[in-house]
């Protein structure tokens, strides 16, 4: 029987996600819903204040499919969705619609009866959707100081380009403090009406705002001349390998060691090291996150097991809400949190590589979408050309993928090797009778650069000296090689499926005589219909422990198999092992609630 997750309910998400300041002695006040046109809830805002001081500390919380967290999630293309949607969609378009600064004044003057919705904080109207407003008559009322009147400017000119008819109320003429709101006016005229409200003074937009700076608040296309820009050469931080400012992207089937060749580079880059093909790196610092390996137990043994100098190396290791110590602390999120990470590496002068492991990661919405692609990973663009450091993404091929183009075969659309400046490859090559076992990593693509070519490598794993008990694996590079990539995987996949079909025909033989000889004609039809070639069942006759005899002076040849042949052959048949599997769990998930309606929830 399978046993069900019980989960919190939004109010107690909010409760668990402000004990640290209900502690401090803040307010419960209200847990706002921001929901989408079909009602169904994004996100919430979480809002508290303390009873002495005034001090509020609204926070955003999301669900992201396992529990309830800190912050917004990714949002969608078009722009975050405004508080109280539904209830505007549902209204008649010729209605008038009251725009306020912040959830709290939205929900009191909605009290009053009014239409009334809002993007959020002073700050979040470039990043809201304001599309279901089109053509409707709004009335903007801006909280009395410079970020209201800046808020007021850009929601208006966004929603002019709507072809919206706009109005402000005069702040001016109701006597409010410094920084007073809607809430502030209410609380002064605790009888009004929504006629009163309706009645306020207002002012045409513009008749007192400069109209530039509502020109400032829509965007404008930045052209330079040909003439103005100086050509620069690639900024190499490894010769044709490793380039300043581009993406770079390391893919290839699991067991290749791609996290361990990223830890390899990155440890070059921290000591000024050499390269594979003996050249001197440029010392660094380096910056590595990886969604997939601990810190501890593997990423920091990989890097110091490859000779980093560690005072260089930075992990990435989770984002601290808010700019106070102490504040809630959630792991980083390179679709969302890129502009955090700038923050704190803006700072920095001699970042030389970001790895981001896996580089899947950094796309918010669908990764096999060309856009959503383009627009998650383009952030981290514009951050190593910022820094001027090499970006390094981790990622995997796709399965089914043998023998097409090596650049098509990276996982998730086409754009993230169309975006990459240069994309490697690694590939596992099996033993043959000229060469044992080794792995190579290929240069698939480059649009810096020459592409082509690589080098052979070797995984090794030891325990790291100083720290007994801890094990890591490194890379032992080898010489180069020549040719393509497409040429060189060929190669490889082509030895693996030798070694696959050989290993495949010789479980067949197993099976057809395990019960005695057969003749060749019948083991010929069988072998035809499992689908191994004939001389493929020849060369596994050996290994199988095979013989062919004629059964007879008038009859056809058979095979069999020797008897000590076969009981050794039997005795180191592996062991079968049931596929590991269960009843899927149901999840319970959260009750549906009343869009843009306030919650107090009690603490």
């Amino acid at each position: 029987m399978s046993a069900v997750l019980q989960v919190e309910t939004p109010k107690e998400a909010a409760r668990r996600l402000s004990t640290h300041k209900l502690r401090e002695g803040y307010k419960a006040e209200a847990l706002h819903v921001y929901a989408n046109a079909s009602g169904d809830p994004v996100y919430w805002r979480i809002r508290c204040k303390h009873p002495d001081t005034g001090d509020k500390w609204i926070r955003p919380m999301h669900w992201n499919g396992i529990a309830f967290v800190n912050g917004e999630p990714p949002p969608p293309e078009e722009g975050r969705p405004l508080y109280r949607l539904p209830e505007l969609l549902a209204t008649d378009p010729a209605a008038l619609v009251l725009i306020v600064e912040g959830e709290w004044c939205a929900d009191h003057l909605h009290k009053q009866g009014l239409l009334v919705i809002t993007s959020g904080s002073c700050s979040s109207a470039s990043g809201a959707d304001w599309t279901p407003l089109r053509g409707r008559h709004c009335l903007l009322w801006p909280d009395n100081d410079a970020p209201g009147s800046k808020y007021a400017d850009e929601a208006a000119a966004l929603l002019q380009t709507l072809g919206c008819t706009v109005e402000l109320i005069d702040v001016e003429s109701l006597d409010l403090p410094d920084k007073g709101d809607a809430v502030n006016w209410l609380a002064l005229h605790p009888d009004a009406t929504a006629a009163d409200v309706l009645a306020l003074a207002r002012s045409e937009l513009g008749a007192n705002r400069p109209a530039a700076s509502m020109v400032d608040a829509v965007p404008r296309v930045i052209l330079t001349r040909g003439s103005d820009v100086q050509p620069e050469a690639v900024d190499w931080l490894w010769d044709g390998w490793l380039a300043a400012g581009k993406l770079h992207l390391i893919g290839g089937a699991p067991g290749t060691g791609k996290t361990t060749l990223a830890a390899s580079l990155a440890a070059i880059i921290t000591c000024g090291g050499r390269w594979p093909d003996g050249t001197r790196a440029e010392t660094g610092s380096v910056v590595f996150w990886s969604g997939e390996d601990d810190n501890c137990d593997t990423l920091n043994p990989r890097l110091r097991a490859a000779g980093a100098d560690m005072a260089r190396v930075f992990t990435v290791d989770g984002v601290r809400d808010g700019v106070r110590e102490g504040g809630e602390r959630y792991p980083f999120d390179p679709a969302r949190d890129v502009e955090a990470l700038r923050a704190v590496l803006t700072g920095m002068s001699d970042v030389r590589l970001i790895v981001i492991d896996p580089i899947v990661s950094a796309v918010a919405k669908d990764s096999h979408n060309n856009g959503d692609v383009r627009r998650g990973l383009q952030p981290l663009v514009d951050l190593g050309m910022q820094l001027g450091a090499a970006v390094l993404g981790v990622t995997h091929f796709s399965k089914g993928t043998r023998g097409r183009d090596p650049v098509e075969r990276i996982t998730g659309s086409l754009a993230f090797a169309a975006l990459a400046r240069l994309v490697m490859v690694t590939a596992k090559q099996e033993a043959d009778g000229e060469r044992p076992e080794r792995r190579v990593i290929l240069r698939a693509k480059s649009n810096s650069g020459p592409d082509g070519g690589g080098f052979v490598y070797d995984l090794q794993q030891g325990e790291l000296p100083g720290f007994p008990g801890v094990s890591a694996s490194s890379v032992l590079w080898g010489e180069s090689i020549h040719g393509t990539a497409r040429e060189l995987l060929d190669e490889a996949e082509q030895r693996d499926d030798d070694h696959d079909a050989a290993g495949d025909a010789v479980d067949f033989l197993h099976s057809v005589l395990a019960f005695g000889s057969r003749s060749v004609k019948e083991i010929k039809a069988e072998a035809a219909s499992a689908g191994i070639a004939w001389r493929t069942l020849e060369r596994a006759k050996r290994k199988a422990g095979v013989e062919a005899r004629k059964s007879g002076m008038n009859a056809g040849w058979e095979w069999y198999k020797l008897p000590k042949t076969a009981k050794k052959d039997e005795d180191r048949q592996p062991e079968r092992v049931a596929a590991f599997g269960g009843p899927r769990e149901n999840v319970a998930v959260f009750g549906e609630e009343r869009t843009g309606e306030r919650e107090d929830f009690t603490v």
